[in-house]
């Protein structure tokens, strides 16, 4: 059994869970302990509503210890001063982040912890020599999202990437670029929790709001934001397609303020539902038709593997997405278009009549694309380099 400290850049209890809560869940499935630590707070707040409410959460907890979730994991939120990375304010967070930390290892008697992070600035608040082992799990290229301190990333970020003892990324863009940095870089996608998603192909009861739509149902779920979701493509595939109810599954501008989505609101068809409880996601895609994922192509979603490819294909739906680098591998299980509305337009009419990847092929594919699959595969790994020795 090994401790594992995961240094997150999301909280635990943010309604879409990413990388961060699934790869620690799945490691204490393993028979591993976690201490899950809460976003640092790489941008400064914005001032807006979302910001706002996390702040005061993360204020009434930041002077909590470590609470326990479930058998084997524990969730702390650091009394950090979130996008402070320079002067007194960075001597701050570093001297709260470290004995926060002391005191939490101690007290629930982690042995030899290893450090799991996904924060690229973590060189400067710890000292990596204190840990057994480090792994830098590289799921986006963070610094392309709005707000990030851009240079501070890239310099901090190259230099975690040579100092840790293993890098993992999500797609194949990330691995070319840290593999510059650090011979120890293995790629693993992101994955999905199947057995979750796969309950749409069950008996399931339909949303209430979702019966207030025509089909065929059109179905996007997860953050939108104008950096990365082609918004302009949406609003005309819907305005060219009205027989097509468009539904938009999640929180807008949460991590752009400046998503417009005016114009998609004005369409008829266009149907923004907000965000929906993790719990009940299968429910809205086992009642609609197709999954989509209408990306741009631009610095973020060239590095990018999206959490919701895996998803989608688990419910059973048929995907259209823009082509990115990290989905090239898996175009024969899904329908992959350049980001132009006619190519969508036609791969989403083939989709809803049936032809393209069978529901077998879609099922087989993301059958073997599980967090508990990849983890497995990514601590074997640490194992085969000795850094797991005596932690099984």
């Amino acid at each position: 059994m090994a401790d594992f400290v995961v240094l997150a850049t999301a909280d635990w209890d943010h309604p879409l869970w990413t990388n961060k809560q699934h790869t620690a869940l799945s490691f204490v499935d393993a028979g591993h302990r976690v201490l899950y630590v809460e976003s640092l707070g790489i941008r400064p707040p914005r001032i807006g509503g979302a910001d706002r409410t996390r702040i005061l959460r993360r204020l009434r907890r930041m002077l909590q210890l470590p609470c326990r979730r479930s058998d084997n994991l524990w969730v702390w939120s650091p009394p950090v001063i979130p996008g402070s990375h320079s002067g007194v304010g960075m001597f701050i967070n570093r001297f709260l982040l470290r004995f926060g930390l002391y005191v939490s290892i101690r007290l629930l008697k982690f042995q030899q912890p290893i450090l799991w992070t996904y924060n690229p600035l973590t060189n400067l608040y710890l000292d990596l020599s204190l840990f057994s082992a480090s792994v830098y799990h590289c799921v986006d290229r963070i610094q392309e999202q709005p707000g990030m301190p851009q240079q501070l990333i890239q310099v901090n970020e190259q230099r975690l990437s040579s100092q840790v003892d293993v890098v993992f990324t999500t797609s194949p863009e990330l691995e070319v670029t840290h593999r510059r940095w650090n011979p120890e870089v293995f790629l693993f996608g992101n994955v999905a929790d199947h057995s979750h998603f796969s309950r749409a192909r069950e008996e399931l009861i339909c949303p209430e709001p979702l019966l207030q739509f025509s089909r065929p149902r059109l179905v996007f779920m997860g953050a939108i934001d104008a950096y990365k979701l082609d918004l302009e493509l949406l609003f005309k595939l819907a305005c060219r397609n009205s027989q097509w109810s468009i539904v938009l599954i999640g929180p807008v501008g949460e991590c752009d303020p400046s998503t417009d989505v005016t114009s998609l609101k004005a369409c008829p068809n266009v149907h923004f539902v907000g965000p929906q409880a993790y719990e009940i996601l299968p429910s809205w895609l086992a009642h609609s038709d197709v999954a989509l994922l209408p990306l741009q192509i631009n610095g973020y979603t060239r590095n990018m593997f999206p959490m919701k490819f895996f998803e989608y294909l688990s419910s059973g739906l048929p995907v259209v997405a823009t082509r990115i680098p990290a989905l090239e591998a898996h175009d024969d299980v899904a329908w992959l278009c350049p980001p132009c509305v006619d190519e969508f337009e036609r791969s989403i009419h083939a989709a809803l009549v049936g032809d393209g990847p069978s529901l077998p092929q879609r099922l087989a594919r993301s059958q073997t694309q599980t967090y508990q699959t990849r983890s497995e595969a990514m601590l074997e790994i640490l194992q085969h380099r000795g850094l797991l020795a005596g932690k099984v």
